[in-house]
């Protein structure tokens, strides 16, 4: 219950506004919405590039995290193909390693905004064309959600 209206609250705020290169795709209901997001910045990796960010909530959001990753839909004839960032911290499955988004450093002042402010600002400053290592076993093997992954963090410099 609770989270239904703390969504409806973001939802009807992010349709008034979103900061620059955020944009809300879809909303269909209260358990899924998807996002695409750009690099605003000159950064060579991203530029010119939209990738899709798709979040889950559950019912205990925004006491739990929502389960945030990056998607790439199948393209239509109206829809632009949307590939999964290359970055350290972002697997090429989509899951991203950022302990914001984990329950060691969710707090429920998050939101879906700060969310994807975060995420812009952790791509605006990476300079390394890279996977995380063990990307491809990683991929592989992983069977849980992107949300009860327990990462490691190691390297905050990325």
């Amino acid at each position: 219950m609770f989270a239904q209206k703390r969504l409806q609250k973001e939802l009807v705020k992010i349709q008034q506004s979103l900061p620059p290169g955020i944009t809300l795709v879809s909303a269909d209901n209260l358990q899924e919405w998807q996002l695409d997001i750009r690099v605003l910045d000159s950064n060579p990796l991203y530029l010119n590039q939209n990738y899709r960010l798709r979040f889950r909530f559950s019912n205990n959001y925004p006491i739990e995290a929502p389960e945030v990753m990056f998607i790439s839909p199948t393209p239509s004839p109206t829809q632009t193909p949307r590939p999964i960032p290359m970055h350290p911290h972002i697997y090429s499955n989509g899951i991203i390693c950022l302990d914001l988004l984990g329950s060691q450093g969710w707090s429920p002042v998050q939101n879906v905004e700060s969310v994807c402010m975060s995420i812009q600002s952790m791509l605006t400053g990476n300079s390394k064309n890279e996977r995380p290592p063990g990307n491809e076993d990683f991929v592989r093997r992983n069977t849980q959600r992107p949300r009860d992954v327990r990462f490691v963090y190691e390297d905050d410099t990325v």
